[in-house]
């Protein structure tokens, strides 16, 4: 069996990143003025993609690291909360800082750490790593 360490990626961590770059491929050329638009009941794409940094933030930076990058970001795109049209460019912005520090801690995955779970304010999360892992995919 292959080892994962410095060298090597965990398949699901490459997962990933490949779904991260069709998001980049299928969004590059959406303007700004589209990016801000809601057709409801749907949040606008601006606000899908700082969902996204969120939730990469929560999992891999603040669980993980112990770290947050954009403090306010869960307050304007987080699960639960209302609908907002933040701009396009702040969140693109948002998702590559936050998306270049998640990269530390996942490609330091291992088959073992995927059946982990986080502690969080004292508690197990519910989800293993690698469940949170696939949830992000």
């Amino acid at each position: 069996m292959e080892k994962y360490g410095e060298a090597h990626v965990h398949p699901l961590v490459t997962l990933l990143s490949f779904t991260r770059s069709e998001i980049l491929h299928y969004l590059k050329d959406v303007s700004t003025e589209d990016a801000v638009r809601r057709v409801l009941p749907l949040n606008c794409i601006s606000w899908i993609i700082g969902h996204l940094a969120n939730q990469e933030q929560s999992y891999w930076v603040l669980m993980a690291q112990k770290k947050i990058i954009i403090p306010v970001l869960n307050d304007r795109v987080g699960y639960g909360k209302p609908a907002s049209t933040p701009s396009l460019e702040e969140m693109w912005a948002a998702r590559h800082k936050i998306t270049g520090e998640a990269d530390t801690y996942l490609n330091s995955l291992t088959p073992g750490t995927l059946q982990m779970y986080f502690i969080y304010q004292g508690k197990p999360r519910l989800e293993s790593i690698g469940t949170m892992l696939l949830r992000n995919i």
